[in-house]
C-alpha cells in the first residue's frame, strides 16, 4: 500500500505548487494567514455592499439584509427619535 518508494526527480525543475512531495513545515501558519486575509477582504466587500444597497421597492416582508443595509438602519434611527 502506498504506491512504492520515492523516486529520484530533477532538482532544477520549478513548480508553483511546490514540486514533488512537498509538505512545508509552516503550512498551518500559512493557512491561517491566508484565511485571515480572505476574511478581511470579505468583510470589506460586505461593508461596502451594505452601505451601497438601495431598494426602490419596499419589501412586502422583512428580509435579512434589512438588518445591515444603511437604508433601513437610517429609517430605524429616525423612527426611534
Amino acid at each position: 500500500m502506498g504506491g512504492g518508494a520515492r523516486y529520484p526527480y530533477p532538482k532544477a525543475v520549478w513548480s508553483p505548487a511546490g514540486g514533488w512531495w512537498t509538505r512545508p513545515s509552516n503550512w498551518k501558519s500559512n493557512t491561517a494567514i491566508a484565511f485571515a486575509g480572505i476574511l478581511t477582504v470579505a468583510y470589506g466587500v460586505f461593508t461596502v455592499s451594505a452601505d451601497k444597497e438601495r431598494r426602490l421597492v419596499e419589501p412586502s416582508r422583512a428580509i435579512p439584509s434589512m438588518k445591515w443595509a444603511r437604508q433601513y438602519r437610517e429609517q430605524k434611527e429616525v423612527a426611534q427619535a
